[in-house]
């Protein structure tokens, strides 16, 4: 398997991957190579193309930063984790 190197990324958006990926259960190198196979249409574990429609809360939160605002991403979360709570 190949390997890269991100210069230059700003503090925020490695901040973000590091909440995304405590969300998902994992570190933050297998976060970063899901979000990698989301982006270009491939399946994280298998390479296989999947459809772009939120399924999960993980495939929401995977899409949803090309549709949404921070803040309307953040009010959906608190929603679900209050709707979990009750």
């Amino acid at each position: 398997m190949a390997q890269i190197v991100v210069r230059q990324l700003e503090d925020e958006v490695l901040e973000a991957v590091k909440t995304r990926a405590v969300a998902n259960k994992r570190s933050t190198e297998a976060e970063v190579r899901a979000i990698l196979a989301d982006a270009v249409g491939l399946s994280s574990t298998t390479g296989v193309q999947v459809k772009q429609e939120p399924g999960s809360f993980r495939d929401f939160v995977g899409i949803a930063a090309n549709r949404r605002t921070q803040d309307e991403i953040d009010s959906y979360v608190r929603a679900l984790r209050d709707e979990w709570d009750r």
